[in-house]
């Protein structure tokens, strides 16, 4: 925590709050066309995850006093000139409009916007740059937060999607709730390079996660890095965007609106191990699984070889954490296998209590054939190789959030030891099919990787979910 103290109070219609969530691409983007634009060589999809178990907080404040703008991560003061969080303030304080008080009085005129410095704090509830998309949730939780502040309306279908996406490509997905297609685009400016829902959140309810944390260290090697070198010398790569990732994706898609798990899996499995290939094709290679990761997906493989079908699918971000896929029947027992060969470290271990009592009193009632088959993947059991298991399922899109739950004091500063609540949906209102979550983090490097928050500012819609028709009629009654 850093920064002199404002004479300014903060004026609190100027504020918003918002949480974003995350997401976990099942065909895989990686290396940008025009690294100036940031699209990407190969459109992509993703499932996001709920922000009751995973999620970004971020407030954002404006003042006419605030002579510059000003960003905090975890109470820290960062350098807020990084080009790309820059390319999006530009990009949403073009689009601002006329804000507006509850009685239809403006508070701040478009054309003044550009007299107002602001003020952003991010926070999240995960581990930062460690391969679980957290720079996706953070850049969309800036557009979206950005976007309310300054009341921006869309151009065109997708454009704060687009902007998102100049930020973080993966946060073109986190501005929505469910199965979500990054469209790679043709246009020569970008601007049909956003997300797009393939199926809402609700679609699929017995769709369940298991996160296995086996490093909350920050990677070695950051995706910007990683892609930029497999474009110049991966021809796996080439090969990969050509031919493979488009019938692939449409085959996954077709199975998601399906809930087809069988091939949901199969691809999902396939799309991950093809992704790591193009990093080990990559020279010099890019190892970001470690043995840990190897010796679930051999886990992962003993399972589903016992059952004779798909009952669970790994896939592998640019990181050593494993995310397992499996629907509610099979959830417990491949939770129980995981116990048994990775250990609990003690309290809070799974994130879900309830879950795991469960898991627990089925360890000892599972198949032995099932265990032995496990145990000849050459896994010994030892505590400590999975740091903690996060339970999830499919989430919405940014939510907002109380004035309680603001990363900002009065005066404009960062909240002393704010950590994210874990709220449930019906504490917040929820802004599903509109625009993003936001928030921000800096590595020592000053590479961005954002988290954090969009607030809802339409009064009357409360806990409800706003559909892009809500989100239209919201906006025209600022008008």
């Amino acid at each position: 925590w850093s920064g002199s103290r404002s004479a300014c109070t903060m004026n609190a219609s100027l504020v918003e709050t918002v949480s974003a969530p995350t997401n976990i691409a099942v065909i895989k983007y990686w290396g940008k066309a025009s690294v100036a634009l940031n699209t990407p060589i190969n459109s992509s999809v993703s499932v996001t995850l709920s922000q009751d178990d995973l999620k970004a907080v971020t407030t954002v404040a404006a003042s006419s006093d605030w002579a510059e703008d000003r960003l905090w991560l975890n109470g820290e003061e960062q350098d807020i000139s990084n080009k790309r969080l820059q390319t999006c303030l530009r990009a949403l304080r073009r689009l601002a409009r006329d804000r507006l008080d509850g009685d239809g009085n403006v508070v701040v005129r478009k054309e003044d916007w550009e007299n107002y410095g602001v003020r952003i704090a991010s926070a999240n509830s995960f581990p930062t740059a460690a391969g679980l998309a957290s720079s996706a949730a953070g850049y969309a939780a800036l557009v979206a937060a950005l976007g309310q502040l300054f009341c921006v309306e869309e151009e065109y279908p997708g454009q704060l999607s687009a902007i998102a996406r100049q930020g973080s490509g993966s946060a073109c997905r986190s501005l929505y709730g469910g199965f979500v297609e990054w469209s790679m685009g043709t246009k020569s400016d970008g601007s049909d390079s956003h997300a797009l829902v393939v199926a809402d959140a609700d679609h699929w309810p017995e769709l369940k996660a298991l996160i296995c944390v086996v490093s909350s260290a920050k990677k070695d090697t950051s995706s910007t890095a990683g892609m930029s070198t497999s474009v110049e010398t991966s021809l796996l790569l080439s090969y990969r965007a050509a031919a493979v990732v488009e019938p692939r994706l449409e085959k996954i898609k077709e199975a998601y609106r399906a809930r087809d798990f069988q091939s949901f899996g199969e691809i999902t499995m396939q799309d991950s191990n093809q992704f790591h290939a193009t990093c080990l094709d990559t020279y010099p290679p890019i190892f970001y699984m470690n043995d840990v990761s190897k010796s679930i997906i051999k886990i992962v493989h003993a399972f589903n070889s016992y059952h004779k079908a798909v009952k669970a699918a790994y896939t592998f971000d640019a990181g050593p954490n494993a995310v397992i896929y499996a629907l509610d029947d099979d959830l417990i027992d491949m939770l129980a296998c995981l116990l048994i060969f990775y250990p609990t470290t003690g309290a809070g271990y799974v994130s879900d209590g309830e879950t795991m009592k469960k898991a627990s009193a089925r360890k000892s009632k599972l198949p032995k054939d099932l265990v032995a088959k496990l145990a000849r993947t050459g896994r010994t059991p030892k505590r400590g190789d999975v740091q903690k298991i996060y339970i999830t399922k499919v989430g919405d899109g940014p939510r907002s959030l109380t004035g309680e739950e603001s990363l900002l004091d009065s005066e404009g500063l960062p909240v002393r030891g704010y950590k994210p609540k874990m709220a449930s949906v019906s504490s917040v209102g929820i802004l599903s099919d509109a625009a993003t979550s936001l928030g921000c983090f800096f590595s020592s490097s000053g590479f961005l990787t954002t988290l954090g928050i969009f607030a809802c500012v339409g009064a009357g819609f409360g806990a409800a979910v706003l559909t892009k028709k809500h989100w239209a009629e919201l906006l025209r009654s600022r008008e």
